[in-house]
């Protein structure tokens, strides 16, 4: 088996005005289920189920329009965190974002972050158990 388990979520990341829109988009016209929450008032952002076990992560942005568009990053689900940011290190790829522990709002998560081939963003999660 590969080191990548499926893909966790996709980010997209609104502007201040188009936050609230977005998530009535995707929570009350789409009926996705909201997942988790975190961030405060100026900076709010929610985990909402695809219906299988992916999830889009909506991020409040607090500027206009978001750097590289509204679509934030793609992250994929893997237990293996930082073999995999020693691979692409080693085969030239910029690392943005060393392996880390974090909290998202009460589960547990280690994440590190990449650029791809082409420029996209690419995030390695880990829900720790």
């Amino acid at each position: 088996m590969g080191m990548i388990s499926g893909v966790h979520h996709i980010a997209v990341k609104p502007t201040a005005q188009q936050y609230e829109k977005t998530v009535a988009f995707y929570t009350q016209l789409l009926g996705m289920e909201v997942k988790q929450t975190w961030g405060g008032p100026e900076r709010p952002c929610m985990m909402v189920s695809c219906g299988d076990n992916t999830c889009m992560e909506i991020l409040g942005s607090d500027s206009e329009i978001p750097a590289g568009g509204p679509l934030a990053h793609i992250a994929f689900a893997t237990d293996k965190v930082d073999e995999l940011i020693e691979k692409v290190r080693q085969s030239g790829y910029q690392v943005t974002v060393e392996p880390k522990d974090a909290d998202l709002g009460g589960q547990a998560i280690r994440v590190a972050f990449c650029v791809g081939p082409t420029g996209e963003e690419v995030e390695f999660f880990w829900e720790k158990p």
